[in-house]
């Protein structure tokens, strides 16, 4: 007779719950089954469909592009793959900024038609109704504050956000904005890591940290820039835990001299 171990599904609850065990959470982006089924059964917390498919899936300079239906596509292939982990979704650039209806709608589409478990927008005071709305529908919303990648043309720079005393005092009535709308967490991008800890303290919601410092709840990101399969891009805060950029390269190089040596395939590799 098998037996089949039942694997506990992490939820918003059990993120909220690390938090106050003081235990961190360890969240990746995902895009597609295959790498979702790894990183899955890795044991992480939270995976991320990030709208940065945008640039590591699809080659574009900004995660501007990316459209709505392509999100959800990138996301019903993560959650058929996933048994453990929270499901988050990027709502994309022009799916809920200024319009809360339009915000709703979106949301509801990416949650009907992949089956995630939430969504994630950027920004504070000025998407809070949009938030409330998403919420309001029981759509679990994670934030997004200091560097937020679909205003790069705004800021006009990829540079830690926040280092400004007016900057950072937005960022934390931002954060208190979110916690009070009902987000059940928050990731804080390109922050200095003093402010990072002081609004990490300041919440009781959990905060995600990319380039934030260590005193932040959890820890996020993109998979494809950790396992070394992105060329070139190796920002301060990024630990690279593998180099398959060149190891994938390397093996392609021996299968195209073995077949063009005809060493491939050889006699146990045929019919």
């Amino acid at each position: 007779m098998s037996v089949h171990k039942e694997v506990k599904r992490i939820t918003t609850n059990t993120i909220q719950e690390m938090k106050q065990k003081g235990e961190k959470i360890a969240m990746l982006t995902s895009y597609d089954y295959s790498m979702a089924t790894i990183v899955d059964e890795g044991g992480i917390d939270v995976i991320l469909v990030g709208d940065s498919a945008s640039n590591v899936m699809a080659g574009h300079e900004t995660t501007l592009p990316i459209t709505l239906d392509q999100m959800i596509y990138h996301a019903q292939s993560v959650v058929r793959a996933v048994k453990r982990a929270l499901v988050v979704v990027d709502l994309p650039f022009g799916s809920y900024q200024g319009n809360s209806k339009e915000a709703l709608n979106s949301a509801i589409r990416i949650m009907k038609e992949s089956g995630a478990h939430a969504v994630k927008l950027e920004g504070g005071l000025e998407i809070r109704e949009s938030i409330e709305r998403i919420i309001t529908a029981g759509i679990p919303v994670m934030g997004h504050l200091g560097l937020t990648p679909q205003s790069i043309y705004k800021f006009g720079t990829y540079t830690v956000r926040a280092k400004e005393k007016a900057e950072a005092e937005k960022l934390k009535q931002d954060i208190m904005v979110l916690q009070d709308a009902g987000c059940f967490s928050v990731v804080l991008e390109k922050i200095p890591a003093k402010l990072a800890k002081e609004v990490t303290d300041s919440v009781k919601i959990p905060t995600i940290g990319i380039g934030a410092g260590p005193h932040c709840d959890g820890q996020v990101l993109v998979i494809n820039d950790m396992i070394g399969l992105t060329k070139g891009f190796k920002p301060r805060f990024l630990r690279q835990y593998l180099n398959l950029f060149d190891q994938i390269n390397g093996a392609v190089q021996s299968y195209v001299k073995d077949v063009k040596r005809g060493n491939f395939p050889d006699e146990k590799e045929q019919y």
